[in-house]
């Protein structure tokens, strides 16, 4: 194997041989073999993921997740418009700072991080009629938990409010149909479910929301329009450096998503991956930070042990040289930490994990 460990954590993740593989041949950015028959199958592609409505387009955007969030944010909230951010752990928080260093209007509804968001409270707030757009994380990888997707979307209908979905560590793992939804933007990065490799960010969105975006973006590299009109009417050109290699690498990456059956099938992998972690840990002693009707299918928060012997570092540094790599806790309440179940990590590779942990458990 080309891995030295499993990185069981919410992106970057473990990715395939042939994903690393794909990144060996260097790339012309002039020529149509990468412009039309890569960046823009991969455009295309994911827009079919999401949906089968004629009236989404996608875009890919340099940088990391966040580089895509704020870029979203900073072009699609107008001067004359109020956004309202549901804030449930550190990435809505995150959609919160951005959104002040950019100067938006907005206001934020905030929320316990082990707490799911309050619907009422959420329908008592836009009833005042003064919100233009809603932003919500979808999976908080704060704790692991998956919010309410569906509700919070019919909200929105009923409200007349656009919704701005940070489906980060979503999408490509967890089916639905944005058009169905009504999602004015979606936003998910190369490194999460779709398991591709770090660099570039994208986002899928309405065609007449990505117009409405013109000329109001608050950054030059991060203006989502002219990013959008440069690849849709130059074939796929990117405005400044594209990172190639990453872009080559995603390709590969969503051929095996369609392999592996779709994103319905990479769902079930998913959950099974947790089911059989949380059964398993919960046999060792390990008990989860949230319920089980909260958790997602793509990272898990669990309790750090009582004993006094117990140190994360000490602990994380033995499961590494066993193989296996797990994450912080990132909760500001409880001690805790975080194992991951996307990646290319299938069963055997949980039950291995398992097995691992059994032998970490020095205290």
């Amino acid at each position: 194997m080309m891995n030295h460990y499993l990185l069981l954590t919410p992106g970057p993740l473990t990715t395939s041989e042939s994903v690393k593989k794909a990144m060996l041949k260097d790339w012309c950015t002039w020529d149509d073999d990468y412009n039309l028959d890569v960046v823009q199958k991969i455009r295309q592609t994911l827009v079919a993921l999401a949906t089968p409505s004629n009236d989404y387009s996608s875009v890919l955007m340099q940088g990391s997740g966040t580089a895509s969030v704020e870029s979203v944010l900073g072009s699609a909230i107008l001067p004359d418009d109020k956004l309202l951010v549901i804030n449930n752990g550190a990435y809505g928080k995150r959609m919160a700072e951005i959104c002040q260093v950019l100067g938006l209007n907005h206001e934020v509804l905030s929320f316990k991080e082990t707490q799911a968001p309050d619907l009422a409270l959420i329908a008592d707030t836009l009833a005042q009629g003064q919100f233009s757009h809603l932003a919500m994380v979808h999976c908080e990888t704060t704790t692991g938990m998956l919010n309410p997707l569906e509700q919070v979307a019919k909200l929105c209908n009923q409200h007349q409010v656009r919704f701005i979905l940070d489906a980060m560590s979503s999408f490509g793992g967890i089916d639905m149909d944005v058009a169905a939804l009504n999602i004015e933007f979606l936003i998910s990065s190369a490194n999460k479910c779709i398991q591709g490799v770090p660099g570039f960010g994208f986002v899928i969105a309405k065609r007449a929301a990505i117009t409405r975006c013109k000329g109001n973006a608050k950054s030059l590299s991060l203006d989502l329009y002219d990013q959008w009109h440069t690849m849709e009417h130059a074939n796929g050109k990117w405005r400044f450096t594209s990172p190639t290699h990453v872009v080559r690498a995603f390709a590969q990456a969503l051929m095996e998503l369609e392999e592996e059956g779709g994103v319905s099938a990479r769902q079930a992998r998913y959950t099974q991956n947790q089911q059989l972690l949380c059964h398993g840990m919960q046999e060792l002693g390990f008990n989860a930070l949230l319920p089980t009707d909260m958790h997602s299918p793509i990272i898990t928060s669990f309790y750090s042990p009582t004993e006094p012997e117990y140190d994360f570092k000490r602990f994380y540094q033995a499961l590494k040289a066993l193989g296996f790599v797990i994450y912080p806790g990132k909760v500001s309440d409880a001690d805790c930490f975080r194992i991951g179940n996307i990646g290319e990590v299938y069963p055997k590779d949980i039950a291995r994990l398992l097995s691992a942990i059994a032998q970490a458990k020095y205290w």
